[in-house]
């Protein structure tokens, strides 16, 4: 039987491109290393061309799966044993990309929902920031109902007002309007009951960090919990990578 191959992270970003670094920097916080060579191995796909998922879900624009299913082969192709998306409402299309991926794809709310479900005390009310096309899935909503937690959702009148400005001045690199906005959009769920936060968009972590909101402490990020589960898998597997690594370079 041939060996396994060694562990390889497989990002598939781009959506958007500030949000993939954030994930790479998650990464590496999330991994204990005493040295560089015991850092978690990944190859990134931080092409931002990839087509808006937002205005796909909502019928104004091309879908993007072509250019996903393009990295996807990408990322295969450089021998990623494992591959994430840091982009919540690109996993409308998660099912597609894993059935053409030979490399197995980790979703983003298995993540979150097994940490929700580690807190010591769980809460009851969560209130839940992401875009139009997150929220219509119900990923999140219904893993949360799984475990007995109700989801807090903005209206569409704050979706409209907050959140999609929000979400778009991260895009362009505005970071303290965006996080404005956005905290605006936390702050009206926590004063209807959330007792904690989802950051269900890659971009709504970012925004909020770069204006150092009071509420993060109430706050989970679904891109560190996805990047704390790569680190776990790295670590379960980083003695037979040096193994791995050891045994060709006595070969050679």
């Amino acid at each position: 039987m041939p060996a396994a191959k060694p562990f390889l992270l497989g990002v598939l970003g781009g959506m958007g491109p500030l949000a993939t670094v954030d994930f790479q920097y998650k990464l590496l916080a999330a991994t204990p290393a005493d040295s560089d060579q015991q850092q978690l191995p990944s190859v990134v796909w931080n092409v931002p061309q990839i087509a808006d998922r937002q205005q796909a879900l909502a019928g104004s624009g091309p879908s993007p799966l072509p250019q996903m299913l393009h990295g996807i082969g990408k990322l295969n192709q450089a021998g990623a044993t494992h591959i994430v998306i840091p982009c919540n409402t690109a996993h409308h299309w998660f099912d597609d990309l894993s059935r053409a991926s030979a490399a197995p794809l980790l979703h983003i709310v298995d993540a979150t929902l097994d940490h929700l479900a580690g807190l010591p005390q769980q809460p009851q009310r969560v209130g839940l920031i992401a875009t139009q096309g997150t929220l219509d899935a119900g990923w999140y909503q219904n893993a949360l109902a799984a475990k007995g937690i109700e989801a807090l959702l903005p209206a569409h009148e704050e979706l409209q007002q907050w959140f999609v400005p929000g979400c778009y001045a991260v895009k362009r690199g505005a970071l303290q309007e965006g996080g404005e906005l956005l905290a605006l959009q936390a702050r009206a769920l926590l004063a209807r009951g959330a007792e904690r936060l989802l950051l269900a968009c890659t971009e709504v972590p970012v925004a909020l960090h770069a204006i150092d909101a009071p509420f993060l402490t109430l706050a989970d990020d679904p891109a560190q919990l996805l990047a704390q589960r790569c680190a776990e898998i790295w670590l379960e597997s980083r003695h037979s990578y040096f193994s791995h690594t050891q045994s060709n370079n006595l070969n050679k």
